[in-house]
């Protein structure tokens, strides 16, 4: 059940962070359609609708601002290029990207972490987990403070990022310039409170699940 996983996860991530002493900051992203510039409409490559796509994404970034977690889920979009018969939904990057502009203008690469290009290397932490049915998948990574594209790293790019000029993209066969965006955020204290509590009972089912199949 990688979506269950990687909820309970991103939950309990955001729980530990915000409660504890160090000042670790979560962010979170929700990446749509009507997220890139101007709107995307999925469709197949036959000209017939696909269903929309869409992801949600959990950060954290470390209270030594060393490093930044990544837990991302996307619907809709074949990660595996077997998913599904057409190839107009078949992931081709995905990237973090960031810089001065505002929505919709666009921002460079600072991190790849997903095809080209790759600056998940030092090390390479991704762990991509498609959905065992459906289309999409889950993926973890954590960008370390000297990764990054050439002239840039975590360090540099965190001014950015916490004001709101940092957005996740991912990429696909038929919108190569992005099919799903969404801007990296912090959320209020109330949200971070609910979604450690949900973390809590999700991981309380998990375990009387794992009980009863037992």
């Amino acid at each position: 059940m990688p979506r269950f996983h990687a909820i309970v996860l991103a939950a309990l991530a955001a729980l530990f962070a915000s409660t504890s002493a160090h000042a670790s900051v979560i962010l979170t992203a929700n990446m749509t359609n009507a997220g890139e510039p101007g709107s995307v409409i999925p469709t197949l490559s036959t000209g017939g609708p696909r269903p929309a796509s869409f992801g949600t994404a959990t950060f954290v970034l470390n209270d030594a601002q060393t490093q930044m977690t990544m837990f991302a889920t996307i619907f809709n979009i074949d990660v595996t290029g077997s998913q599904t018969t057409d190839t107009f939904d078949n992931l081709a990057a995905a990237h973090i990207h960031a810089g001065p502009n505002v929505f919709p203008a666009n921002n460079p690469v600072v991190w790849g972490f997903f095809g080209m290009p790759d600056n998940d290397n030092n090390p390479d932490n991704l762990v991509v987990t498609p959905f065992a049915t459906g289309v999409g998948g889950t993926f973890s990574s954590t960008w370390d403070q000297a990764e990054g594209q050439p002239g840039t790293n975590l360090t540099m790019q965190i001014p950015n990022i916490l004001s709101e000029h940092a957005y996740i993209n991912f990429h696909t066969t038929q919108f190569p310039g992005g099919e799903i965006r969404g801007t990296l955020v912090v959320p209020e204290p109330a949200t971070v409170a609910l979604l450690g509590i949900a973390a809590v009972g999700l991981f309380g089912f998990a375990r009387r699940r794992t009980r009863a199949v037992v």
